[in-house]
């Protein structure tokens, strides 16, 4: 073998070696948590009561109170991370987060890209109008104009059911699809019911009215493929704080009902 042979038998090796290490999985399953001893979850920035900024400047709702205990049953330090609706997943895919809890539905094809743990929240997608509006069904909404969150489960649904004769309004976030209801730039608000009601109490002279129930739609938390130590944890820990009532008194701390009956996974 020549030296020049010798070289190129080096380089393709090292370039074996170098695509081998780039393809290994950089996710942090369980033990790499508990290891280094921080794990960092996604929640809702702008999206009370399941997370928001709060008076005190600091993020609070069902969704961050979900993500303290967590780290709390782990014996680990929290880095809590606030994300839109549509940095959901990608920032799970890419190891920016650890978990996401979000209130974020499961569906086939969300299910494509991550894995769901059981239910931990009750949440259901609805139309809301003032009292004046005869809206009972889909077809009513012919004429209207409806606002909703672009990318959530809400338009997937409501977008393959409306006619031509519906105009729908997407919004880059939560925030500012609220924002156009209560100024009268959308006639329909369709979110969840939980939404609806913070948006109803922070403007009483606000008509809010529920029209009719899109869809039910549980509350997830999301986990990177290949997490199975990770997702078995979580479930055990949804298990054991709906058994000993603690997800109840969150329910009705942050949503002012009873923890609902909620599937498992």
């Amino acid at each position: 073998m020549t030296v020049t042979d010798k070289l190129k038998g080096l380089v393709t090796a090292a370039a074996l070696a170098a695509a081998t290490m780039t393809a290994a999985p950089a996710a942090a399953d369980l033990s790499d948590i508990l290891s280094e001893g921080t794990i960092s979850i996604g929640v809702p920035e702008d999206f009370p009561p399941f997370g928001s900024l709060g008076a005190s400047g600091e993020y609070e709702g069902y969704d961050v109170s979900i993500a303290n205990m967590i780290a709390e049953a782990m014996g680990v330090e929290l880095d809590l991370v606030p994300i839109s609706s549509d940095q959901r997943i990608p920032y799970l895919e890419t190891d920016r987060l650890d978990l996401v809890i979000s209130s974020m539905g499961a569906n086939p094809e969300r299910a494509k890209s991550i894995w769901f743990s059981s239910a931990y929240a009750p949440f259901y997608s609805g139309a809301f109008a003032s009292d004046d509006k005869e809206i009972s069904s889909v077809d009513d909404l012919a004429g209207y104009s409806v606002g909703l969150t672009g990318g959530t489960l809400e338009d997937l649904a409501l977008t393959d059911m409306v006619s031509d004769e519906t105009e729908i309004i997407r919004f880059g976030d939560n925030a500012a699809t609220l924002a156009a209801y209560v100024s009268g730039q959308v006639d329909v608000l369709v979110t969840g019911n939980v939404v609806a009601a913070s948006l109803s109490e922070s403007n009483p002279d606000l008509s809010v009215d529920t029209k009719f129930i899109l869809r039910d739609s549980p509350c997830f938390i999301g986990i990177k493929q290949g997490n199975a130590d990770l997702l078995r944890w979580v479930n055990v820990f949804i298990l054991t704080n709906t058994l000993n009532g603690e997800l109840n008194t969150l329910s009705e701390e942050w949503f002012g009902q009873p923890l609902p009956p909620l599937p498992s996974l």
